[in-house]
């Protein structure tokens, strides 16, 4: 192989994503750990959402979830809000979830922002 068909083949790998999210999987973590504060369909509504000091975020709201980069929803899932300056009532779930999980769950939130 020529030498440009190898540098072809490693930008095509490094555009697509290191593995595919089973959506409909992740959902059903969302729903588990996440649906009491940010609700089923992400709109911050969920049962417990009223007993916390900041309303949770919305994540059908395209314009606000659109200024959050993937990492600082990596990180607030992961470290909790604090550790990128947002509500202390967002809990860090790095002893329940692995990266790879988090990372589907940031993957899954953003399809809830739909335009």
């Amino acid at each position: 192989m020529r030498p440009t068909g190898i540098v072809f083949v490693l930008i095509v790998a490094t555009a697509l994503p290191a593995a595919a999210t089973d959506l409909a999987a992740t959902k059903k973590e969302f729903v588990r750990f996440c649906s009491k504060c940010h609700g089923t369909e992400g709109k911050g509504d969920g049962p417990q959402a009223d007993a916390l000091t900041t309303k949770p975020r919305d994540f059908t709201d395209c314009a606000r979830m659109k200024a959050m980069t993937d990492d600082t929803i990596f990180t607030a899932i992961k470290d909790g809000g604090e550790a990128v300056h947002l509500s202390k009532d967002m809990p860090a779930w790095k002893d329940g979830m692995d990266d790879d999980e988090i990372h589907d769950l940031v993957a899954y939130v953003r399809t809830l922002c739909k335009q």
